[in-house]
């Protein structure tokens, strides 16, 4: 049980090393209001460290925070601060261009939170379940490549190349076509998926003599539809900041930003307004000296989104906790008004 002079320490200690990146000695806490001698602030300082909340560097009589401090910062110390009005109107600004298409939205909202933080962020739009298949074409690309276009009421719009099977020729197509345009456009994507695993099979095998590649086919064109998509901004970012040990690291780190699913892996469940996960709770070795912070937001009538920074563990968590709060709100506002010009147009 930390006494408050304690946890005062611990929050000063991290409130500086997050802006300065310098371990923090008894001195600059005695400047900055810890009424106590040199001495007692130095005791305490030890008790901090013996508890796992704080570390030694070398030498130096100064500390600095471990991730186990970061934690119980997290969980009992930390302040969302005030964001100024000039910062809620770079948002604002930043988010109120004309879109049309919901992707675009997620997409800028990364691209934007990361130029506003110097972090990596992620971004993923309201869930796919609450979508119908509006529409639906084909665009022939060369003698055996497509172009898959599909269509969300929500203002989705995917595109899929794909590659035509041998046994397969343009008549085929046609029919393909005729069968999704027949039997899927219109229905919810989650009846979509169901009816691609039950009844599309049985209705390929009354239009063709083989239904060899055909069904692959519909999955490959369609598959992207299912899937929740992020958008990811800054991912350089993230480089900046993680001393990087040899070029095999670098490429793993690399490889890592790059693989959509292992960042869809990285966040959590859409349970809580916040999270923040810090080293290895983000269930990734190379992300042992990280956090994530995670901010969800729900768009009624049209499911849940989710917005997360990731960078080092010694983000300034008060700072960015109010920026991506402030930001979730003006998104969430822009989705509403973009659902509903989409229904009023409709």
């Amino acid at each position: 049980m930390l006494t408050q002079r304690q946890k005062d320490i611990l929050h000063l200690i991290i409130r500086n090393y997050t802006t300065s990146g310098q371990p923090v000695g008894s001195k600059t806490l005695r400047e900055e209001g810890i009424a106590a001698s040199s001495a007692t602030i130095r005791n305490d300082m030890k008790l901090l460290e013996d508890e796992g909340l704080l570390l030694k560097t070398h030498s130096s009589s100064g500390r600095i925070p471990s991730l186990n401090g970061y934690r119980y910062y997290v969980d009992h110390l930390l302040v969302p601060e005030v964001v100024d009005r000039h910062a809620k109107e770079v948002i604002r600004q930043s988010l109120s261009k004309d879109f049309y298409e919901i992707n675009d939205i997620i997409e800028q909202s990364a691209q934007i939170l990361s130029q506003l933080t110097s972090y990596m962020a992620l971004s993923i739009g309201p869930d796919v379940k609450n979508r119908k298949l509006t529409g639906f074409k084909i665009v022939p690309l060369n003698n055996r490549q497509i172009i898959a276009i599909i269509v969300t009421d929500k203002g989705n719009v995917e595109s899929q190349v794909s590659t035509v099977p041998k046994n397969i020729d343009s008549q085929d197509i046609e029919k393909i076509v005729r069968i999704i345009n027949d039997k899927l456009i219109g229905q919810p994507l989650l009846t979509v998926y169901q009816r691609l695993r039950t009844e599309i099979p049985m209705i390929l095998h009354k239009y063709f003599q083989t239904t060899e590649g055909i069904l692959d086919l519909f999955n490959t064109m369609l598959g992207d539809s299912f899937e929740e998509k992020i958008f990811v901004g800054g991912q350089m970012n993230l480089l900046n900041f993680k001393p990087l040990k040899d070029m095999d690291h670098f490429k793993a780190m690399y490889l890592f930003m790059k693989n959509e699913k292992d960042l869809n892996e990285l966040l959590s469940e859409k349970n809580e307004p916040f999270e923040i996960r810090i080293g290895n709770e983000l269930g990734n070795d190379l992300l042992n000296d990280m956090s994530l912070i995670q901010a969800n937001y729900e768009i009624p009538g049209h499911g849940n989104g989710t917005l997360a920074l990731l960078g080092p563990a010694n983000m300034p968590y008060s700072k960015l906790l109010s920026v991506l709060d402030t930001f979730r709100d003006e998104l969430s506002q822009t989705l509403v008004d973009y659902y509903r010009s989409l229904d009023s147009f409709g």
